[in-house]
């Protein structure tokens, strides 16, 4: 009886095994890519939030009744700490005005495959002021 159990039970083979080391690679591999979309984006939402605070921030102590410029200039050096290449400025007149925050941002420009030194499209100006190549911008429109 022993012996008829014994000869009844086959083992894996090592095609299935194989497989089943692949597949599993394959989905570990995967989960990390996610991971890592998931954590530069995440990154990008902070820069963005970060920038929107500098920029409303600017756009205050640019309206205050008694513009400070050194209010501003503490604002710019702000943006410069806490974002990659980070610049702040006020475009605009005499009655309505815009603060823009710019940073440095590689992974948010869509690339061309076949000339991976092209991006697919250049981003938008930024209160009519045109971003550079891998740069963010974030604007605040503002009267005074």
């Amino acid at each position: 009886m022993t012996r008829a159990i014994l000869s009844s039970q086959h083992g894996q083979t090592l095609i299935e095994v194989l497989v089943a080391v692949a597949v599993t690679a394959v989905t570990v591999l995967g989960l990390i890519a996610v991971q890592l979309a998931l954590a530069r984006d995440a990154r990008a939402m902070s820069y963005r939030a970060q920038a929107a605070l500098v920029a409303d921030a600017l756009a205050e102590a640019a309206r205050a009744p008694y513009p400070s410029e050194a209010a501003i200039n503490q604002w710019k050096t702000r943006a410069a700490s806490l974002l990659p290449k980070g610049d702040a400025g006020i475009n605009g007149g005499r009655d309505s005005s815009g603060a823009r925050v710019t940073w440095a941002w590689q992974a948010s420009m869509p690339r061309d495959t076949a000339n991976p030194g092209d991006t697919i499209d250049a981003p938008a100006s930024c209160a009519d002021v045109d971003a550079p190549r891998g740069m963010q911008c974030v604007a605040i429109a503002f009267s005074r």
